[in-house]
């Protein structure tokens, strides 16, 4: 092919593609195109197969998309800290298992288990020591051989030795609820307060751990869980707030699985705004009987709520333009005659699911927007 067929041809293409217009005259000079319009001729509409379609209202909305975030079932999940103070021997549950109420999951040697135990011990002696005295006390008195004061001071001992006995007898309850036996030794069982799975474990054989009851800062050890029924909370802003319902069905979709929708209900609704985003939480429960959905997970949440009349556009029309979103408007003939289509930026509501976006700023009832075939427009420009 010669340079002179290679010209003509891409003359030919420029033509077709708008970028040369027809002419009346050889000598007539081509009207200015402005910077944000396209100038189309009538083989050129033909060609690009616009779709072109009045702005009207439109029932919008039958779903919300929110973010959510996947976290534990509260009444399925339990946080175990150790309440003494000690030094793992022996660890008996590992992540990953299966585990009833009641079975232990580590062994702590403490100290303040066999003081415990002992001070129950010597406080039901004290305790024992008292009953007598205030007994033989009682017997002199009404005898008139022992004196009143002595009585009193027998009355008042047996009283402290009876507040010691309760106070060290429902401390090594405490210990004996969550573990411990009533013989004075060091060992002390940490045991599962829920049925459940071992989801994490923070600790090894040989640390030394924190006590609650020490008064320390005492670090979480285990986490049990159930994931068969998870929580998804969603943040749904205040405009929308009032078409959420409880029980409205919801669905949930996860990067780790992108292909896969889980499907829940709305469980509860948050009586207060967080004040920095100015959302309320909603609750979802969601079904994950394969625990693919784990606690921390970022999710996309699709929550059904009633349709609503308003002025609406086409996903379809949408250009996104750096961070601008733009469409094109059928704005009349150019002086040559051509068909005029100005590139205008608008506002839509992206929160509303379904094929229309409700238009917030930008146009007007009965404007003619190009629908489909917009991305052609926009490499005219």
């Amino acid at each position: 092919m010669t340079l002179r067929e290679k010209t003509l041809m891409a003359v030919v293409w420029m033509a077709a593609l708008g970028g040369i217009g027809c002419r009346a005259t050889p000598h007539a000079p081509t009207p200015a195109t402005p910077a944000n319009e396209a100038w189309l001729t009538e083989q050129q509409l033909k060609d690009a197969q616009l779709t072109i379609a009045p702005m009207k209202m439109e029932d919008v909305g039958g779903s919300i998309v929110t973010s959510g975030k996947v976290t534990f079932d509260d009444l399925h999940v339990a946080h175990v800290f150790s309440p003494v103070t000690g030094r793992v021997v022996k660890i008996e549950a590992q992540p990953g298992d299966r585990v009833k109420k009641g079975a232990t999951l580590v062994t702590i040697e403490s100290p303040d288990v066999g003081s415990a135990f002992s001070d129950l011990a010597k406080a039901h002696a004290d305790y024992v020591a008292a009953e007598h005295e205030l007994r033989r006390e009682k017997e002199l008195f009404q005898a008139h051989a022992g004196a009143q004061k002595d009585l009193e001071l027998a009355q008042d001992n047996y009283g402290k030795a009876q507040a010691e006995l309760e106070r060290t007898r429902k401390k090594a309850q405490l210990f004996r609820a969550a573990g411990a036996t009533d013989n004075v030794n060091q060992e002390y069982e940490l045991r599962a307060l829920i049925d459940g799975e071992v989801i994490a474990r923070n600790v090894n054989p040989g640390v030394e751990v924190q006590g609650q009851y020490s008064g320390g800062n005492a670090v979480e050890l285990f986490t049990l869980g159930e994931l068969d029924k998870v929580w998804v909370l969603a943040d749904v802003f205040e405009i929308d707030l009032a078409r959420v319902k409880a029980g409205a069905r919801v669905t949930v979709r996860v990067v780790a699985y992108p292909n896969k929708v889980y499907e829940g209900k709305v469980d509860w609704i948050s009586g207060s705004l967080d004040p920095t985003s100015h959302t309320a939480k909603v609750r979802c429960v969601i079904d994950n009987p394969r625990h693919e959905l784990k606690p921390e997970m970022y999710a996309t949440v699709s929550v059904s709520v009633d349709e609503r009349r308003a002025l609406a556009i086409p996903r379809s029309a949408l250009l996104r333009l750096g961070d601008q979103t733009v469409v094109f408007v059928e704005v009349g003939k150019a002086p040559d005659g051509r068909a005029r289509f100005e590139r205008r930026p608008v506002a839509v509501s992206e929160d509303e699911g379904g094929d229309f976006l409700p238009v917030t700023h930008g146009l007007r009832e009965g404007e003619r927007v190009v629908t489909s075939g917009a991305i052609l427009l926009s490499g005219m420009l």
